[in-house]
């Protein structure tokens, strides 16, 4: 699940759990209390990736940063099922909808959210607290009250997830 590259290895902080069913390879910096799910996959191998404490990185969920770049992840981030993190920075409290993909040094505000489904292209930049949709994706609306409270219980759930994992682990079970 960890793995060393061109001389990089990844750092995993306290209190964080990585599936064994994850890749982690290279040059990736994982904060505290992180849950990074079954089938990740977060190559740091010819740029930098940095997540932040606090987020869940979601089953199947692709990482990768441009050649020489970092792709900066921020604390109690969300990145949702099969997403395909491709940017430069995600800010904190921020929501990656399940299937969506962010091109190559996209950038996507603080507590903003981006859509299942949503493709922020190259370069393009979300604001901060809003809801963006859409391919390309775009700005739909503010980021509500509701919204916030639904994705904070959200990111809670997930952070008690990676310590129950940790406390209990996970077993094959015998056909």
């Amino acid at each position: 699940m960890l793995y060393s590259f061109d001389g990089k290895q990844p750092i995993v902080g306290e209190h964080s759990y990585v599936s064994e069913l994850a890749s982690v390879i290279g040059d990736v910096v994982i904060g505290d209390n992180c849950y990074i799910g079954h089938g990740a996959i977060i190559r740091g191998d010819y740029g930098r990736i940095e997540i932040g404490d606090g987020t869940a990185v979601e089953e199947g969920v692709i990482i990768h940063a441009p050649p020489g770049a970092v792709n900066h992840i921020g604390a109690r981030v969300t990145l949702g099922h099969k997403a395909v993190i491709h940017g430069k920075f995600i800010g904190d409290g921020a929501v990656i909808g399940m299937g969506a993909v962010l091109s190559i040094l996209s950038d996507v505000g603080v507590g903003a959210i981006v859509a299942e489904g949503g493709i922020v292209k190259a370069n393009q930049v979300i604001p901060d607290h809003v809801v963006a949709a859409g391919n390309p994706a775009k700005v739909i609306r503010e980021v509500s009250s509701d919204d916030k409270a639904l994705w904070d219980f959200g990111k809670q759930l997930y952070i008690d997830l990676a310590q129950k994992y940790l406390d209990e682990g996970m077993e094959p079970v015998p056909l």
